[in-house]
């Protein structure tokens, strides 16, 4: 049994490690945690860790936050952001209630559609006190929809002949993850990755707003107090920091790499600790909802986004 331990402890290690190196992706550490929990590889105790990495991650990826391009970007896609982060969480948890999905799991996938994929997931996580199958099945939802994106919205956007401005605000508007948003917009042309990018940060920024009013109405419910979301503040904090001191660019960039990385760790702890009772738990419902959500935000985002080309 010592024998046992020890060789989980070292694979574990060595997982860890792994999750350092550029080309681990985070679905790939994801899925390696998952394999490495339904073969029975699971360690004891080291999934306690997973909120602070979580939490600690998503305040160093604050430091990677441009706050000058997220302004600017503001500046003629704020109302649409807004709009259809606002539209998308409404659907998304009605769409959660008819469909009978766990109100947390609808929550982390309205979210993860809603701003910007996993790192939303990532951030509403700890601060709603979600469970590891409940984060690990919306990553699954978002990801398998994510990589899709990444491949269909670029041929979508050649068979509706938009042009590069159009499909730079759709594809920040539509797509989950930042990286795939920018994936798509290299993929259409220079304008389009230019407004894909800039948009895309003023969406992610909703972040902030979004983790503080889920904590006001999440209190605790052994002693009735609000669950604040402290590593939200220090985020806020990372992102001032970088625009204010930007001669010590090189710095904040080893940090958001940093932040980067344990977003990855993150997400292999997550998996590495959860079952196949927790994912049967979750249901063929919650991919139904991501689905359905994405579906309906990307084609009203599309039609009024080519309708009012003029924003």
């Amino acid at each position: 049994m010592k024998q046992s331990s020890k060789n989980i402890q070292l694979i574990y290690v060595l997982a860890i490690t792994a999750c350092l190196l550029p080309f681990v992706s985070p679905a790939m550490a994801l899925v390696a945690g998952i394999l490495l929990a339904f073969t029975g590889w699971r360690h004891a105790s080291i999934h306690k860790q997973t909120g602070r990495v979580l939490q600690a991650a998503i305040v160093l990826m604050g430091f990677g936050m441009n706050l000058t391009q997220a302004i600017e970007a503001s500046k003629s896609g704020l109302l649409l952001t807004a709009g259809s982060v606002i539209l998308t969480i409404g659907f998304g948890l009605l769409l959660g209630k008819l469909l009978r999905v766990d109100s947390k799991i609808s929550w982390l996938i309205a979210s993860g559609t809603a701003i910007c994929g996993g790192s939303a997931i990532a951030a509403i996580a700890p601060v709603i006190h979600a469970k590891n199958h409940q984060i690990s099945f919306s990553l699954v939802v978002i990801f398998l929809l994510n990589a899709l994106a990444l491949l269909l919205f670029p041929l979508l956007g050649h068979y509706f002949n938009l042009s590069q401005e159009t499909f730079g605000f759709w594809s920040a508007i539509a797509i989950h993850d930042t990286s795939s948003v920018v994936g798509a917009g290299a993929a259409y042309g220079p304008q389009a990755l230019q407004i894909a990018t800039a948009v895309k940060l003023t969406r992610a920024l909703w972040i902030i707003p979004l983790s503080i009013v889920i904590a006001l109405f999440n209190k605790d419910e052994k002693r009735g107090k609000i669950s604040i979301p402290w590593f939200i503040g220090l985020f806020v904090v990372a992102v001032v920091l970088a625009h204010a001191l930007p001669q010590w660019q090189a710095t904040f960039s080893h940090l958001n790499w940093l932040g980067k990385r344990g977003m990855v760790m993150a997400l292999f702890l997550i998996g590495s600790n959860i079952s196949l009772g927790e994912v049967k738990k979750a249901g063929s419902r919650s991919f139904v909802l991501g689905i359905l959500l994405w579906v309906f935000i990307a084609s009203l985002s599309l039609a009024v986004i080519h309708n009012f080309s003029a924003i």
